[in-house]
């Protein structure tokens, strides 16, 4: 694997909430707005997804020459979900999801794992190992990799995120960092090195200078990671900036 840029579409969820354009139209909008190879799905964004959607986006995604990258799962619950019942849920709601990404030819989904607000952290990595080993078995048969992004709460420990791959130790199992930007409450830089040695893919966000952008693309390079940057900056002129920026360093 080799790396590239492909366009997540929660980048442009404004214009698709707009009704500019639709899910079918993702590959097109790719290929001839942005000349990307790769483009990385929200199921918030989808129609219900009937065979005639998905074989009309495989048939787009070939006629644009766009590889169909990821699928990005919302609202479908959480890794760390406290009973049993909801981490067997969890699973069920992410099994179509894994089998959707494997007949568009992604390679992986992403989820959410974020916890319980205050939940002690040993309990919570005893649910996740839990739920993935779960939804992991499952994806075993397509091949199809389960990744977590970092959205709050305990998926921003980066710590906490390595400590779970190890202890899932499965290689269709992986981190997807997203770069955000820097806070008080967040430390991308950090997080970032930690956590993309395990990547099975990352969200680019252009940073608040190029320098810094530059720096968080040479910590992926010095972590021999090779995959697709998922560009996720907000809105079109921040597309087209990300895309400057990741073809002059990368």
């Amino acid at each position: 694997m080799k790396d590239d840029i492909s366009l997540a579409q929660w980048a442009l969820v404004q214009e698709m909430r707009d009704g500019k354009w639709s899910n079918i139209d993702f590959p097109r909008i790719a290929r001839e707005d942005f000349d990307l190879n790769g483009i990385e799905f929200v199921n918030q964004l989808f129609p219900v997804p009937t065979i005639v959607h998905l074989n009309d986006l495989r048939q787009r995604a070939k006629d644009y020459g766009v590889t169909m990258v990821l699928i990005m799962v919302d609202q479908e619950g959480d890794g760390a979900e406290p009973t049993k019942e909801l981490r067997k849920q969890f699973v069920v709601n992410h099994k179509k999801w894994i089998d959707i990404a494997h007949y568009l030819g992604c390679h992986s989904i992403r989820t959410n794992c974020r916890g319980p607000e205050g939940a002690d952290p040993g309990e919570m990595m005893k649910w996740a190992v839990e739920s993935y080993n779960m939804l992991l078995d499952y994806a075993k048969d397509s091949g199809v990799g389960v990744t977590i992004e970092n959205h709050g709460r305990i998926s921003n420990d980066a710590d906490w995120m390595v400590e779970l791959t190890h202890k899932l130790d499965n290689p269709l199992y992986g981190t997807y960092p997203d770069w955000r930007g820097p806070g008080p409450d967040f430390d991308n830089v950090t997080f970032l090195q930690k956590t993309i040695p395990y990547a099975r893919g990352t969200s680019y966000r252009n940073q608040p200078t190029e320098a810094e952008s530059a720096k968080m693309i040479k910590i992926c390079q010095d972590a021999g990671y090779k995959g697709w940057y998922g560009i996720e900056s907000s809105g079109r002129e921040a597309i087209h900036e990300g895309i400057r920026i990741l073809k002059k360093y990368l």
